[in-house]
């Protein structure tokens, strides 16, 4: 009986629920998708970070789990107030509270059951699509086939179920507690509009966009001026979002009571009427969905970023084949070499050296002669104190250059090596033509600087600054270069200063580098094998820990180990804080798939976190708006008998939903879109990417309308079916 009856309303209610429906099951899918990435053992076997993908997918997870509880418990609450006078009904003929409350249960029950298995079905092909889509981004093939992992299907289920049951358990309770009085009333108590002090709760409104101006001028003119600061701002925003409402909806409701002009404009005292009225029964759940809008924006422009940084600049960063970096400049690479030929099919061996502009005993011991340092750090010096990457953090209150902290920073291997990198010009143009570029040409007492392409601007006055010697006095400056160079710790951190090689008997080689050109790919491990060699046996490690006191053991497991080459001493990084790349061995063809799995752990999560949020949102709109069709059918049948038509009444319904829909949307629009922008702006300054600021913006902005277009179009078909079937 009971099943028979709780399965006859459901079909009732599809209609009204349909969108909540459709969302749980998509929210199912996703989960499962993106809960196979945590357990996919192929990802696992290929690289060894892919514990990251599993800890920030168990991370967005954990999010969307609490996100989904709250919409899962508002609409069970929220069918239990819009159904509440039908169940007091069942309870006047004669059911008891508990059937009623398990009949109630057994509803929710099989639309979550008939949500979550039809999202199952869908997320088994979406999973196919995220993995595609993911093995495509790291360059590996992939063969379509299912994979059932039970540890994915029991974690989905668990974080499926578990939302369902706290929620229907805290429905139950709250069922338990109201009598037939109460179940009576409830629809009516929610639907009270209670207004007081009104001319008082109208200055919120202005008082929130005074807030929301002050926090985009924050953000773009003084930035983070503390931790203070932000705090203040980020909880002033909170308040914003939800006052923001509460203020607005007093203001259009004095508005009214004021007779302004607009309200005699066609049917505006309807739609004003109407509008205010929802904001205020729905103050507090509008200003939730407007941080749901937020969080989704925000979410969607991280995504967008660091996909496009993996698309646009990625592969500049390794434009060689193989690069390897060795502190001892008296390496000669042989046991690297041993491995790439037998491995791969060698173009182009090149070893090289960098340079450094002190004598050779004040390298091999640095500050022994503080003279002979003078001068050898003056590039470095510069970008240290001129670069905005920096701001003061390397200069004195007085604006001087913090030398003992760039030196300190210098010897623990921080941005820039100790002294300025050199390399002779035709090394310089040997590399370059390896890579494809043009060669170029100096005079015997010219210099150039090979700088990379985002710090070209801003180094304008350096040559002016700076003073270049070589064997027969001072050098000029003859221009900077900007192609991709590898300029992440192997030639040079940011920079390499270029002089004729008559010009270098006054140097000191710094460190050794090997280029490698190959015919095709490098064989996937490549660069497992080279690591291998600098990588201590367990032999040496028990000689060394043995050969030390307890007092250094904690020091000596961050220095090189004898007879191992390592990104130790003269390492550099240059000055990148986004995406930092810095590795001893540098093999093409294995570090850019590894790169693009790793940015990918972020753009994955970010995508999943802005779609769930957003379908959520929308989803509480749309149920909101098709629940109370039936309430506003009596109101749209007073407008035809005061002489509007079908079309008329059309529009009247277009206006009130887009009004409804546009204003969380909106206000989510100016946050997330101030805050996106700051974020993409200060991304292209630090990457050097070529984008437009407004770009990743504009394309979560595109994303985010074409989601809603489907919500919206499908919220106001169905609210005008409901509304004209009594017309």
């Amino acid at each position: 009986m009971l099943g028979k009856l709780a399965f006859r309303n459901v079909k009732r209610s599809a209609r009204d629920y349909l969108v909540y429906f459709l969302t749980m099951t998509f929210v199912t899918a996703l989960m499962f998708a993106f809960n196979s990435l945590i357990f996919t053992e192929d990802i696992e076997e290929m690289f060894g970070v892919a514990g990251m993908m599993m800890a920030l997918v168990g991370l967005a997870t954990f999010f969307i789990v609490l996100i989904v509880a709250w919409l899962i418990n508002y609409m069970v609450r929220f069918m239990l107030e819009k159904r509440s006078q039908e169940f007091g009904i069942y309870l006047l003929i004669g059911m008891k509270k508990k059937e009623v409350a398990r009949l109630y249960i057994r509803e929710n029950a099989l639309l979550g059951v008939a949500a979550f298995l039809i999202g199952m079905a869908l997320g088994v092909l979406l999973q196919q699509v995220i993995m595609a889509i993911l093995y495509s981004m790291i360059q590996i093939k992939y063969d379509i086939h299912m994979e059932f992992n039970g540890s994915c299907i029991l974690m989905t289920v668990g974080c499926y179920a578990g939302c369902y049951l706290l929620a229907l358990f805290r429905s139950g309770r709250r069922f338990r507690k109201m009598n037939i009085r109460d179940l009576m009333e409830a629809q009516k108590k929610n639907e009270e509009i209670k207004e007081s002090h009104e001319q008082l709760k109208k200055w919120l409104f202005p008082a929130s966009l005074l807030f929301l101006l002050l926090f985009a001028l924050f953000i773009f003119l003084g930035g983070t001026q503390g931790a203070g600061q932000v705090l203040f701002f980020l909880v002033g925003l909170v308040l914003v979002i939800y006052t923001f409402y509460i203020g607005l909806s007093s203001w259009l409701v004095c508005y009214i009571r004021r007779r302004g002009n607009g309200i005699y404009c066609g049917q505006n005292l309807f739609l004003l009427r109407q509008f205010s009225s929802k904001l205020k029964t729905m103050s507090f759940t509008m200003g939730t969905l407007t941080a749901l809008f937020t969080v989704a924006f925000l979410g969607c422009t991280v995504a967008l970023m660091f996909s496009d940084y993996q698309n646009k600049l990625l592969e500049t960063k390794f434009p060689f084949d193989v690069q390897i970096y060795s502190d001892d400049t008296e390496d000669d690479f042989r046991d690297e070499l041993e491995i790439i030929e037998d491995t791969a099919k060698v173009l182009e061996v090149f070893p090289y050296h960098i340079y450094a502009n002190v004598p050779k005993e004040v390298l091999e011991k640095p500050g022994k002669t503080k003279e002979a340092d003078q001068g050898a750090n003056q590039v470095n010096v510069w970008l240290s104190t001129h670069l905005k990457t920096f701001g003061d953090m390397y200069l004195n209150k007085d604006k001087s250059p913090n030398l003992k902290k760039i030196e300190k920073d210098s010897e623990e291997g921080s941005f820039y090596c100790r002294y300025d990198t050199y390399m002779k010009l035709s090394d310089y143009n040997r590399l370059r033509s390896m890579l494809g570029y043009t060669t170029v040409s100096l005079k015997e007492q010219e210099y150039l600087i090979h700088i990379k392409e985002r710090l070209r601007n801003e180094v304008e006055a350096m040559k002016e600054e700076i003073t270049v010697k070589g064997d027969g006095g001072e050098l000029h400056f003859a221009g900077y270069y900007t192609e991709p160079f590898s300029q992440d710790g192997h030639n040079g951190g940011d920079y390499v200063i270029v002089v004729p090689d008559s010009s270098v008997s006054s140097l000191t080689p710094y460190y050794a580098e090997l280029a490698v050109d190959l015919d095709g790919e490098a064989p996937v491990g490549l660069g497992k094998k080279l690591d291998a060699l600098t990588e201590p046996e367990e032999w040496e490690l028990e000689e060394l820990k043995e050969s030390e006191g307890d007092e250094d053991e904690e020091a000596e497991d961050d220095t090189d180990f004898a007879g191992h080459k390592g990104m130790e001493g003269n390492s550099c990084c240059g000055s990148d804080t986004i995406v930092v790349m810095s590795v001893t061995n540098m093999v093409r063809d294995n570090l850019i798939p590894e790169m693009k799995y790793l940015l990918s752990t972020l753009i994955f999560p970010c995508f999943y976190i802005g779609l769930v949020f957003l379908c959520v949102a929308l989803t509480v709109l749309s149920v909101h708006q098709l629940s109370d069709s039936a309430k506003y059918k009596f109101r749209y049948s007073v407008l035809k008998k005061m002489g509007l038509n079908r079309r008329e009444i059309s529009m009247v319904i277009l206006k009130q939903l887009v009004c409804y829909y546009l204003c969380p949307v909106l206000l989510a629009c100016v946050i997330g879109g101030s805050v996106s922008v700051f974020m993409s702006g200060k991304f292209i300054f630090y990457t050097g990417i070529h984008s437009a600021v407004m770009y990743y913006f504009g394309l979560s902005f595109l994303l985010f309308f074409g989601i809603y277009g489907l919500y919206f179009i499908t919220t106001y078909v169905s609210f005008r079916r409901n509304v004209e079937a009594e017309l």
